[in-house]
């Protein structure tokens, strides 16, 4: 449990630390292209369709390397 929990902490900063690199980069996680935005005059309807297609193919690719075990 202790290392699962070092793992996961260190996973967090790292992603942290992508994060952070990104926003300089110009990438904004959330905000890539592709992304549809929708404003009216009085709303705005935002669905980050490739930053989901993005984060599942992460996931996905995850927890195949942890299930490789």
């Amino acid at each position: 449990m202790g290392r699962l929990l070092i793992v996961i902490g260190f996973a967090l900063v790292f992603l942290g630390a992508l994060l952070l690199l990104g926003e300089r980069a110009g990438l904004r996680f959330g905000r890539l292209p592709g992304d549809i935005v929708y404003r009216g005059r009085n709303t705005a309807f935002y669905f980050p369709i490739t930053t989901c297609v993005l984060l599942s193919a992460l996931l996905t690719l995850i927890s195949w390397l942890l299930g490789r075990r």
